[in-house]
């Protein structure tokens, strides 16, 4: 398995897993519900003509804010991506892209994030804002 969960995921998070996330080598640093931070390799993510792939930065953009939607909602709630926007600011052709969702709005039903995907040379690749639907376990 790909993913690497150090002590600042949430325990109900452990083993959780997606083959696309795997498939495409994604390690996972950090979940809260405000708060995600993820990396992925280039290497294995890019286009025909060897620059990292746009869609690898809608998966890792779109990935990173439904988790930190999933701390939110708990181990009994669901979580859909709703809407995703996002802006490829430059190419990448080696090493590996750090992603971090940020929310913007926490709301009853509906979350925000801005992600911003960063090369390992510090410069951004992407700007993307996603919103997430959330259903919070009910209350027995």
């Amino acid at each position: 398995m790909c993913h690497r969960w150090p002590v600042n995921v949430p325990d109900w998070f452990e083993g959780l897993s997606s083959p696309l996330d795997e498939k495409m080598g994604t390690e996972w640093i950090e979940i809260t519900p405000t708060r995600a931070v993820g990396r992925c390799p280039v290497s294995g993510n890019t286009q025909p003509f060897g620059l990292w792939h746009g869609g690898a930065s809608c998966v890792m953009a779109e990935s990173l804010a439904s988790l930190a939607a999933a701390a939110e909602v708990g181990p009994d709630g669901v979580v859909t991506g709703v809407d995703i926007n996002a802006t490829h600011l430059r190419s990448v052709r080696d090493g590996w892209i750090t992603g971090t969702a940020t929310a913007i709005r926490i709301g009853g039903t509906l979350a925000t994030y801005d992600v911003s995907l960063v090369a390992d040379t510090g410069e951004q690749v992407c700007a993307a804002r996603i919103t997430v639907f959330l259903r919070r376990a009910r209350k027995a």
